[in-house]
């Protein structure tokens, strides 16, 4: 082998036992990785509604920017708790922003709590979720998927009251 071909495969050696290190241990962690980013954004755009349009909603058949929080805190915890193979816990009903903020807040950090730890068994076995019973996998991309759907309804509720939503960020 020449030279070149020794340093390129050494190069690419590197690169891929460099990328195998960084590399979530395990199938939960990669999950809860894009979760943590999920989670931000999500909190933020609740953030950057003033508290007086918390009632606003941009259609007499929407739900207000306060509800359209809630929902989307109140469906984290019924995914999570399925996750869990356990009931859903008590779930507040607040009536501001602040209420609102936190209850969400909760929500992601309740299911920061089960999804890292998930072991493959419980991602492949079926649980009940909003969406019906489902393998493990696809209650977290059900969740991932409605997150996402809801905060870009939000979004949209900022952009109506002239408010630039926030960046995502990974």
């Amino acid at each position: 082998m020449t030279v070149r071909v020794i340093v390129a495969l050494g190069a690419l050696l590197s690169l891929v036992t460099g990328n195998a290190a960084a590399a979530p241990a395990s199938a939960a962690a990669e999950y809860a990785k894009h979760f943590e980013a999920l989670s931000k954004l999500s909190v933020d755009v609740a953030r950057a509604m003033p508290p007086e349009s918390y009632s606003f909603r941009p259609h007499p058949e929407s739900m207000t920017f306060g509800e359209l929080m809630s929902h989307i805190a109140t469906t984290n915890y019924q995914f999570c708790a399925g996750l869990k193979d356990s009931p859903v816990p008590a779930l507040p009903s607040p009536a501001n922003k602040d209420g609102v903020v936190k209850f969400l807040s909760d929500s992601f950090d309740y299911c920061t709590a089960v999804i890292p730890n998930l072991p493959e068994e419980q991602l492949s076995a079926p649980h009940n979720s909003p969406d019906g019973r489902l393998p493990g996998r696809e209650v977290l991309l059900a969740m991932y998927i409605h997150v996402a759907h809801h905060r870009g309804q939000a979004e949209i509720y900022l952009r109506d009251k002239g408010i630039k939503p926030p960046s995502y960020r990974i």
